[in-house]
């Protein structure tokens, strides 16, 4: 009988982001008729450029990379009652720290490459550390400081990367060491795609998470703080400690999103190392429930609209504006989830006895 609830609550939860993302496609395919394009030839060109061969598959794998990091960073402190939106710095900062740490020469790789990632995991929970201490010392909410360093982040980044870093004329830092390069597929099949082994580390952290936070004594404990702090606290549980360290684990895997990024894409740090990949993970572990898997699917679909615009634009002819439409009114009926349960929780209602 518990297994049967426990079926059905499964299906409501999965129910609730698949009737967001039907819902948002349905009102896109009005957008596009209204503005004019042939609604079918749009969302084909999309899936084209998305899946339609080995290369595109690649791209939207890699697109989806570091959204599976920044989407478990905020997941992981969603989990602990707390919205860490600093995700883009702690990429940012673990970026750009990768991308120093590889420009170390004569390190095999067997030390240099967990090297570098360690290190950008460091330097992601160091930025979240003031923010995490604030909040759980003075409560100082997390939004508002974690927001503050997003924009310290980003010119402190530019200032080391371009004034301290980089060599002189440069707007890059140098090239990282061969030993932290994140081996590509390109180096076995002939694709020309930038897909890296980071993808295959992102489905590792998935599920240590998922094992942390559910099959761990301190993974409950995170959860428990989560739910009622002051219970936890009446239970014997640091709603404080668990406070830090979950906004520590949430930076370290954020600032690993951004090693993925310096070690497996650009092999640098340049300008527009990130197309906000922070702020999107929001969006990410919204449609993702806060769920490990719900994360990984959720980072799929939004790949897949980033790797598709340009083919709706090149065989439908539909402006990538529109793409990023399409992206908003998923955000939008995700957080809409109070009337996507009452929609599901609707029922004829029985005469009194039954």
């Amino acid at each position: 009988m518990a297994e049967d609830i426990n079926f059905k609550n499964l299906l409501k939860e999965i129910s609730i982001p698949l009737l967001a993302i039907l819902s948002s496609f349905i009102i896109g395919a009005l957008i596009v008729m209204a503005s004019g394009y042939d609604p079918i030839a749009t969302y084909s060109a999309l899936l084209q450029g998305a899946f339609g061969g080995l290369n595109s598959i690649a791209d939207t794998l890699l697109a989806a990379t570091p959204l599976i990091f920044t989407g478990l960073a905020v997941a992981f402190a969603f989990r602990c009652g707390l919205f860490n939106i600093g995700g883009e710095g702690q990429l940012l900062v673990g970026g750009l720290t990768a991308a120093w740490v590889g420009t170390f020469k004569g390190i095999p790789m067997i030390i240099h490459l967990p090297l570098t990632l360690v290190a950008a995991m460091i330097a992601g929970a160091l930025w979240v550390a003031i923010p995490a201490i604030l909040k759980a010392k003075l409560g100082v909410h997390e939004v508002i400081t974690t927001i503050m360093f997003n924009y310290i982040s980003y010119s402190l980044v530019a200032y080391f990367s371009l004034k301290v870093l980089a060599n002189p004329g440069s707007i890059q830092t140098p090239d990282i060491e061969p030993s932290a390069y994140l081996w590509r597929l390109s180096n076995v099949l002939d694709i020309h795609s930038y897909f890296n082994i980071g993808f295959l580390i992102g489905l590792i952290v998935l599920f240590v998470i998922y094992y942390l936070l559910w099959k761990t004594t301190i993974g409950y404990e995170i959860r428990a703080v989560g739910i009622s702090p002051d219970a936890a606290e009446y239970g014997g549980i640091s709603a404080a400690k668990n406070i830090i360290l979950a906004m520590l684990i949430s930076g370290a895997l954020a600032g690993l999103g951004g090693a993925e990024r310096a070690m497996g894409l650009f092999h640098n740090y340049r300008n527009g190392f990130s197309a906000e990949y922070g702020f999107t993970g929001i969006a990410v572990a919204l449609l993702g429930r806060n769920h490990p898997l719900g994360v990984l699917f959720a980072a799929l679909l939004f790949g897949a609209l980033f790797n598709g615009q340009d083919y709706m634009n090149m065989l439908a002819g539909v402006p990538v504006d529109l793409v990023t439409i399409l992206q908003a009114v998923i955000i939008l009926f995700v957080a809409a989830d109070l009337l996507f349960r009452r929609v599901l929780a609707l029922k004829p209602e029985g005469r009194k006895g039954e």
